[in-house]
């Protein structure tokens, strides 16, 4: 498990420009919760990565403070049907409370992922409001969570947040739904539908033009503007939504920073 893995370091470069790595306070409550092994496999990365560790009683499960940027993360390191509602309830809570606020949940099996997939649409939660990071392991969702606190750090201190790079904060649960999906060339009506209605300004309706007119989300992804017009009743507007969004990373994977 964590004890077993070896902890991964930032560029001593980056994490020396601002003096140190900075700051992360953990949840109390998120600490008992875990395995002795995994926190002490957090304390090495954090002190590998100069972070200062301290433990409080937040009611997110970490705050990074690094650069001059705070961040709130939830980190859900274990899903199941019990737990999803009280987990979804707490997102939207914090969500209001944090202007940045990321989510990182652990799905290692098919089934969590189905069920991660099935209640993001069934509690109505807002694309991208907050970010939803998806992850296989424990040690991968919190070296995540701690590149993103660097990342935004390190934006900040140069007065340039739009610099995060597209490939490195790939963490909007559409994302990673609409890859993992195209992977399998899904041509299910009930799951294409699911997830073209999540872009914004597109309907059942639409979905379903689309689903009988091009048949899969590959094709859809794949369709310009003008083939989307051609051969559905959609409007100039919503093709080029469709487009954009398959297209252009700044339009879907662009962490939401006030």
């Amino acid at each position: 498990m964590a004890n077993v893995k070896e902890t991964a370091q930032f560029p001593q470069k980056s994490m020396n420009s601002g003096g140190g790595g900075g700051v992360c306070m953990m949840s109390n409550t998120w600490r008992d919760e875990q395995h002795p092994s995994f926190i002490n496999f957090v304390s090495a990365f954090l002190a590998a990565n100069s972070f200062r560790l301290n433990f409080v009683p937040i009611t997110p499960d970490f705050i990074f403070n690094c650069g001059g940027s705070s961040v709130a993360f939830i980190f859900m390191t274990s899903l199941d049907s019990g737990t999803i509602s009280q987990f979804f309830g707490r997102v939207q809570k914090l969500k209001l409370q944090f202007a940045n606020l990321y989510v990182v949940i652990t799905l290692p099996t098919k089934e969590q992922n189905d069920l991660f997939v099935r209640s993001y649409f069934k509690f109505g939660m807002e694309l991208g409001k907050p970010t939803f990071v998806q992850v296989k392991d424990l040690e991968m969702g919190f070296e995540k969570i701690t590149k993103i606190a660097h990342s935004r750090g390190v934006c900040k201190r140069e007065d340039a947040t739009t610099k995060l790079k597209a490939e490195d904060l790939k963490t909007s649960p559409f994302c990673s739904i609409l890859l993992e999906k195209r992977k399998q060339t899904v041509q299910t009506p009930g799951i294409l539908r699911k997830v073209i209605t999540a872009i914004p300004g597109i309907d059942n309706h639409d979905a379903n033009a689309l689903n009988q007119a091009i048949g899969s989300i590959e094709g859809i992804a794949k369709a310009s503007k003008e083939q989307i017009m051609e051969n559905t009743d959609l409007s100039a507007d919503k093709a080029q939504v469709l487009s954009r969004f398959f297209r252009d990373p700044k339009f879907y994977l662009s962490p939401k920073i006030n």
